[in-house]
């Protein structure tokens, strides 16, 4: 994988800023999106024609009503809220609210990237990950994926691999 660069006709995410100034080798997939489409993960992998497993989602994850956690799961699994806050030390997780997500990351629904966020988050990533040299994750906006190594993503984020999906 090497550093590829977006079409000149899109503007730079703060996910791609990021990858290009740390040096981080990806790749830069992207697609028009369908704005009828709101199963983003499932749409790219079929636009992509990449296995949907290697395709992952990054979700906002508010535990005990005060803290936001990033989680990083294949996009034809569910999150598991009690895996969420046991990893976590926290009594119960659930969903952040979606203006909350946006506010804090910086990005769109469904364009909510785990790397070059506003305000950087605890994150974890489903051990499933492991199982590929590189996963695909939201560049910063619909229709953009970059895909990059396992290590690098987990090393960037700082995030702990632990059983996440149902």
């Amino acid at each position: 994988m090497k550093n590829r660069k977006r079409n000149s006709n899109k503007a730079n995410t703060p996910c791609i800023t990021y990858l290009e100034r740390a040096g981080v080798s990806y790749t830069m997939h992207s697609y028009t999106h369908d704005e009828g489409n709101s199963s983003y993960g499932l749409e790219a992998a079929e636009r992509l024609d990449v296995e949907a497993d290697r395709i992952f989602k990054s979700l906002v994850v508010e535990v005990d009503e005060s803290q936001l956690l990033v989680c990083i799961i294949p996009v034809t699994h569910r999150l598991s809220m009690k895996a969420v806050a046991k990893a976590h030390g926290a009594k119960k997780a659930q969903m952040a609210d979606k203006s909350l997500v946006q506010r804090t990351t910086g990005y769109v629904l469904g364009g909510v990237s785990p790397i070059g966020q506003k305000i950087t988050l605890p994150t974890y990533i489903d051990e499933s990950a492991i199982l590929y040299e590189s996963i695909l994750v939201s560049g910063g906006m619909r229709g953009i994926d970059i895909e990059l190594k396992v290590d690098d993503l987990q090393l960037i984020t700082q995030a702990r691999y632990i059983s996440l999906v149902v």
